[in-house]
């Protein structure tokens, strides 16, 4: 259950993060520089991270079941296992990074830094959270998306001024470790009755993060789950596959999730809340095999560490092994993709992502 959890939880991370990052990268890559330096001005300079291990930078304890912190991890960036679920950058970072702002910290982490490190925003993201699903406690910080708006709330007027929040993006991460965790127990026998709560629970969460005082939210949807080699890779791990039965959750969830946006957008009358678009994203680079002009993944569907990526037996001997170049990798783990991978979905969703973060 803790792996299939853990696919879950990057997969929502990961969802958020690529839309927005992918906006701002077409910002980044425009050639018209007037244009582009226009918009710069214009990008929110403070991030706050709602989710999971998609977009977790750090908020999961040091502890024998948490892999983040175990080798191989973290071997691309920063050299050792940091935090990430990934070989190296997270989906917070590239977003981070596009939008010319330093990586939020994260939340564990913001009594050791200084005050301009806090400025750039705060990381409340923690491996394993769901919408409903609540993981073990890790570190204070209990997965569920409400204990991570509570410690959100906290701050105001403590650390951010209403101002503050005024100006910054909230990146809410939502529900893969929901129905990981529902698909565990129940296979897929009742989960199209299953997947409204999760979005009504969703629409909770961000009604009460807007009324905290943030103007802009962005919302990645779900990406092709069945295309996670956790399920595409059940039946011939030589072969993978993407499992339609298992994108089609993804895809009613995505379809609510939209629904409920338009409501809210139409209760504020401006563009307050955006989605990002990962499931068309994951596909057209799965389609692609990469990013045509840019990224090549022979073998989309395949990923870099396998074997139960950074366990190790009882003599400390290594039950996994690694690709030569996780660069050549979509996904690094079972679940989450590798750092080329996230760059490759910020790099497909393009100039959309910064023209849905500029301020309506």
């Amino acid at each position: 259950m803790n792996s299939l959890m853990k696919l879950f939880v990057s997969l929502s991370l990961l969802f958020f993060t690529s839309l927005i990052v992918g906006e701002i990268n077409g910002v980044e890559g425009s050639h018209k520089h007037h244009h582009h330096h226009h918009l710069k001005g214009l990008i929110p300079k403070r991030l706050f991270v709602f989710g999971d291990s998609y977009v977790d930078v750090g908020n999961t304890k040091k502890s024998p079941n948490v892999t983040a912190w175990k080798v191989p991890y973290g071997i691309t960036f920063p050299g050792k296992p940091a935090g990430r679920s990934s070989d190296g950058l997270v989906s917070t970072d590239v977003l981070a990074k596009l939008m010319g702002i330093k990586t939020p910290v994260p939340y564990i982490r913001k009594d050791d830094v200084g005050k301009e490190r806090l400025k750039y925003g705060m990381n409340f993201a923690v491996g394993g959270t769901g919408v409903l699903v609540t993981g073990v406690v890790i570190n204070t910080l209990n997965p569920n998306m409400t204990n991570q708006i509570d410690f959100f709330q906290k701050l105001i007027g403590n650390i951010y001024s209403p101002s503050d929040l005024s100006s910054s993006v909230a990146l809410v991460s939502v529900s893969g470790n929901d129905y990981f965790d529902y698909i565990y127990k129940n296979k897929l026998t009742g989960i199209f009755e299953f997947i409204p709560k999760v979005v009504k629970q969703t629409e909770v969460n961000l009604r009460r993060i807007h009324a905290l005082g943030v103007k802009k939210i962005a919302i990645p949807n779900l990406q092709p789950l069945g295309c996670l080699p956790s399920f595409s890779s059940l039946k011939d791990p030589s072969s993978p596959k993407c499992i339609d039965e298992v994108n089609k959750v993804a895809i009613y969830h995505n379809t609510l999730l939209q629904k409920l946006v338009a409501k809210l957008n139409k209760e504020t009358k401006r563009s307050t809340f955006v989605t990002i678009d990962l499931f068309n994203a994951f596909l057209t680079i799965i389609k692609n095999k990469g990013v045509p002009g840019s990224t090549t993944f022979e073998t989309p569907l395949t990923y870099c560490c396998k074997g139960g990526c950074g366990s190790v037996d009882k003599n400390g001997e290594k039950k996994y092994t690694v690709c030569d170049d996780p660069k050549s990798a979509l996904f690094w783990d079972e679940i989450h993709p590798s750092q080329e991978g996230w760059k490759s979905v910020y790099s497909v969703l393009g100039k959309d992502i910064t023209a849905a973060l500029i301020k309506p």
